[in-house]
Parts: structure tokens; sequence; C-alpha cells
């Protein structure tokens, strides 16, 4: 069992370095740059959160987004969320904002408003259409976490589990 852990955290751990983009920024309003891609702008978008209060682009704006594509079922997930949490209620007031948006890519393991109180999550989380994900250049795993600055540009993409640390080093530089 040990070996199987370690295993999945070098598979995670290996997945998120090579999700990793460039630092460079393309610009956002060239044609090359493709949905999803470091360099394309925040998609629009408004969706009920699952308790039923909208969540939109347009309240997104000049703050600095930390998209989070999860699910109940994504252990990463579940050690990743908190920590946005913890970012937030840090740099919530400095302009940060995190959106969870739960993919359904598999069957819900727990109710997933359940899930987020008893991990002590309590930013806006919403169930993802097809549509929207698309948008946002479609989801190869979880769990994704798209930074934006604060113009809606996406400066960072993470596919699979982040540390905390590394995603605030990364805020720091935005905030």
């Amino acid at each position: 069992m040990r070996k199987r852990r370690l295993l999945a955290y070098l598979v995670a751990a290996a997945l998120a370095a090579s999700a990793q983009q460039p630092a460079s920024i393309p610009d956002p309003k060239s044609a090359a740059v493709a949905l999803g891609e470091v360099g394309s702008l925040l998609p629009d978008f408004t969706l009920k959160d699952l308790r039923g209060h909208p969540i939109s682009s347009n309240d997104l704006k000049g703050k600095v987004v930390i998209i989070d594509f999860w699910s109940t079922w994504c252990a990463p997930c579940k050690q990743e969320m908190p920590g946005y949490q913890e970012l937030i209620d840090r740099y919530g007031p400095q302009g940060l904002a995190v959106v969870g948006l739960k993919s359904d890519a598999m069957a819900d393991t727990e109710d997933p408003s359940k899930f987020a109180k008893r991990i002590g999550v309590r930013y806006p989380l919403a169930a993802v259409t097809d549509d929207l994900a698309q948008r946002f250049g479609g989801i190869a795993g979880l769990p994704t976490t798209l930074i934006y600055d604060r113009s809606g540009v996406l400066r960072k993409k993470i596919i699979g589990f982040e540390y905390t640390e590394a995603v605030e080093a990364e805020l720091k530089a935005l905030l």
C-alpha cells in the first residue's frame, strides 16, 4: 500500500512538473493563443454556485483569480483545496478570488456541499458544464489550476497537485 501511495505521488508530481507553463506570456489578443493556454483570457461565464448564488467572470475583473477544477473523488483535490482556502483567507483583501469548478468526469463520491464543508472550503464552488470547460481550453486532468492576473490573462496552468507554497509564490508576484 505504501508503495502504491508513493507511486501515485510520484506520478502526480511528474504530471504537475510537466504541466508547468513557460514564463513568457504571449499577447492574449493574438489569435495564436489557444484557449486554456498561458496568455489566453479568462472566458466570460455566469453560473450558480452550489448554494444557488450567482458567480460571474464580471465579478472577477481587476482581481487575481484562481480557477480550480476539482471533484469529490479526486484525492489530490482534497489535499489542494484547503490550501486555496488559506490563500483566499490571507490574500482576499489584496484582491485574490478563488472559484472551484466541479468536474463531472466521474460520479461524485459524496455530496459536493458536504465535501466542501468537511474539508473547510468556503470559496464559491459550482458544477462546470462541458461548454464552460471547453471555454477554459478543456480539462486534461484533475486537479487543474488556472491562475489569472488582474487583467484576466492566464499566467500559470497547473495540471495535477501543487503545494500551496508554490501557488502562493506565483500569486505574490501578481498581487
